[in-house]
């Protein structure tokens, strides 16, 4: 459903049209998993200021932090990111939207520009703001989610001036499927963010018997449970799928051990949501290099002599380093 019209201009002059959607945290589904360990780091992450709930597709990240927005005794602000959101113009308007639920005076102090030409002075046209909200009386949370779709970068100045120049009230939350060019490494030596990882998400085997048997209906036994949950190394989106084929399914010990990727529902999910996000040498160095479970740049440049259709852009090295930071199922053996 779409709300009010912004009054702002868009670039050529069309008002904004905001969807109201964006702005409001996604339902939480019935007989959730509460996740009590998350929920305890998240609220240890409000004295630092800024959390990244990094983690690929189907780990749960904004079920996480709607769950956890919904009980902060902090006001809380919600953004859902699309790749439109990459127009500088359209992201300050809905920030904008965003931030007045918790403070109504921002959107009365950020002028935004009509044309992005006009967005050079990054610093000039947030002060404004950082100002505003250096004023709200109690603290407020403001959760960025999907930000793995913004590529412009001028988006990520702004975000990055949010983060170093962050009022005290207000405390930044990121959930994206791979890291951000955020200044991340400077926060982290100053103890100034929480990072939650693939790690950190995964279901651990009595949170996936609880999804199983009380989120699923399904019946199965502690033993099952684990196992299934060894199978899919805790990877929700795949117990979400294996649990949709166990519920026609009477053989649950059979049906766990032969459980893969290659799975109609796990494979679709994959497909969808990653594969074909991916430029076709990425596909190709992954499909190449799937035959090993453990791998580095001259292990991969064996692997793949001879079979590329062309030379890739970039070296092994640095596509596993992009692999990594992608967070694209990869796990680094050692620093």
């Amino acid at each position: 459903m779409l709300s009010y019209y912004s009054k702002l201009s868009y670039n050529i002059g069309v008002p904004v049209q905001l969807l109201s959607t964006k702005l409001s945290m996604p339902p939480l589904r019935p007989r959730l998993v509460l996740r009590s360990r998350l929920l305890q780091k998240l609220n240890q992450g409000l004295d630092r200021g800024f959390i990244l709930i990094s983690a690929p597709a189907g780990y749960g990240k904004s079920t996480l932090l709607s769950a956890w927005l919904s009980r902060v005794e902090h006001g809380a602000a919600w953004l859902s990111l699309d790749e439109s959101d990459n127009d500088p113009i359209r992201f300050l308007t809905y920030l904008t939207a965003a931030l007045s639920k918790v403070e109504p005076a921002v959107k009365d102090t950020l002028e935004i520009p009509v044309q992005s030409s006009q967005l050079a002075d990054v610093e000039t046209l947030l002060i404004p703001l950082l100002n505003t909200l250096t004023q709200v009386e109690r603290p407020a949370c403001l959760g960025l989610d999907d930000y793995h779709v913004i590529q412009n970068q001028l988006i990520h100045q702004m975000v990055s001036l949010l983060l170093e120049r962050r009022p005290a009230p207000l405390h930044l939350i990121i959930a994206t499927r791979s890291d951000p060019p955020l200044p991340l490494a400077r926060l982290r030596a100053r103890s100034a963010m929480l990072e939650l990882r693939q790690a950190d998400l995964c279901f651990t085997p009595q949170e996936a018997a609880d999804f199983l048997n009380h989120t699923m209906k399904l019946e199965i036994s502690s033993e099952d449970a684990a196992r299934i949950t060894a199978r899919t190394e805790g990877w929700i989106a795949g117990l979400q799928m294996a649990a949709l084929s166990l519920q026609n399914t009477e053989d649950v010990t059979g049906f766990i051990s032969t459980l893969n990727g290659t799975h109609a529902y796990i494979f679709d999910y994959l497909l969808e949501e990653i594969l074909r996000q991916l430029s076709p040498d990425l596909r190709r160095f992954l499909l190449y290099s799937s035959v090993v479970d453990q791998l580095n740049a001259g292990l991969c440049d064996a692997l793949l002599a001879g079979e590329m259709d062309s030379s890739p852009a970039l070296s092994s090295a640095a596509i596993l380093k992009e692999l990594e930071q992608a967070n694209l199922f990869i796990s680094p053996l050692d620093h």
